[in-house]
């Protein structure tokens, strides 16, 4: 729809190539004269991660159009391209859920569509209170404020998935649409993706946004992207695990990484990440978007480097060896929570 119906509205021609390629996207532009781009996932990522050239502003596009990319990639874009980019939020299923509007602040997807757009808490089916707003965007009251979006006028022209009851059952449900997305309304009624279901981190008894931390992780200049997700802590609830695509995962300095997150006035202590997995091609859904359920379930058995923060204070992080793995896989079974400590 972003693609194809602007093109044919226009009577423009669209180019498609073989596979997305970040050293190819400028000439390719430039061969074929395009004014107008779409991108979903880390696309835009690894355009920021080439060689910045002195002529990249010498091309015919005027706009993007796309979704997740951070703040601050959007605004290198727009810098080094000279092409404006516009983020979009919706779902197939049930349509637009928010309304552009010129006044929001850097991050807001607009404002709900109409008043049974809402911030739902799923176990009680509340409606979740305003976001207080901190530093930074950050929100002082994420686990009062950050709930599910949901349509309360049902998914209207969705007829439903294909022979998959399960599926509608889980999408719609109290006559409601279920997104399946986090997100949170500031005091101003602005509209906020914070992740998806599955983004829940539960550490020390709070609710932590996995799409929050990313945020803060993609501004550190070496990190092409990254996913960050939940992982079985051996006492209770879960620890944070943050897998970095990186150029060199080998000569990455992790104790600069340590020194930038402590930096970060948006970050709190909870959201520091316990396990850094460095990489340097991330496994990817052909959208382009992290598959962090692959690296959710290999945990910190993986080859490529994982470094461990043990302690407390400061972040000091060492890598992780064998035994260390082992030991982690044992602590389990210490704190009677074997039944979590599944290797992949």
């Amino acid at each position: 729809m972003a693609l194809w119906a602007p093109a044919l509205a226009n009577g423009a021609t669209v180019c498609l190539t073989p596979s997305f390629s970040a050293s190819r996207f400028l000439p390719d532009v430039r061969l074929f004269g395009a004014t107008f781009f779409t991108y979903v996932g880390k696309a835009l990522a690894y355009l920021m991660a080439t060689p910045e050239q002195p002529d990249d502003a010498d091309n015919t596009l005027t706009r993007g159009f796309g979704t997740e990319a951070s703040p601050e990639d959007q605004k290198e874009f727009r810098r080094r391209f000279g092409a404006e980019l516009f983020e979009g939020y919706g779902s197939s299923e049930g349509g637009a859920v928010a309304a552009a509007d010129p006044e929001a602040p850097e991050g807001a997807l607009g404002r709900p569509a109409h008043p049974e757009v809402v911030i739902v808490d799923p176990d009680t089916l509340h409606r979740c209170p305003a976001a207080v707003p901190g530093a930074r965007g950050r929100v002082l009251n994420p686990d009062e404020a950050i709930g599910e979006i949901v349509d309360q006028r049902g998914a209207r022209d969705f007829e439903g998935y294909y022979r998959n009851d399960a599926a509608d059952a889980e999408r719609v449900r109290n006559g409601w649409y279920w997104s399946g997305d986090l997100g949170y309304v500031d005091t101003e009624g602005f509209l906020y993706f914070a992740g998806r279901r599955g983004d829940w981190i539960r550490v020390d008894g709070e609710n932590i946004s996995a799409l929050t931390i990313e945020r803060v992780v993609r501004r550190h200049s070496a990190v092409i992207t990254a996913g960050v997700y939940g992982v079985p802590d051996p006492r209770s609830g879960d620890q944070v695990m943050a897998a970095l695509e990186v150029a060199d995962p080998e000569g990455f300095d992790v104790e600069d990484f340590a020194e930038f997150l402590v930096a970060q006035d948006d970050l709190g202590a909870k959201g520091i990440p316990r396990l850094l997995r460095l990489s340097a091609d991330l496994p990817a859904t052909g959208s382009n978007k992290v598959l962090k359920r692959d690296l959710q379930a290999q945990r910190w058995h993986t080859r490529e480097p994982v470094y461990r923060w043990a302690g407390r204070g400061r972040p000091h992080y060492r890598p992780m060896t064998d035994h260390d793995r082992s030991a982690l896989d044992a602590e389990f079974a210490e704190h009677g929570r074997n039944s979590l400590a599944r290797r992949p």
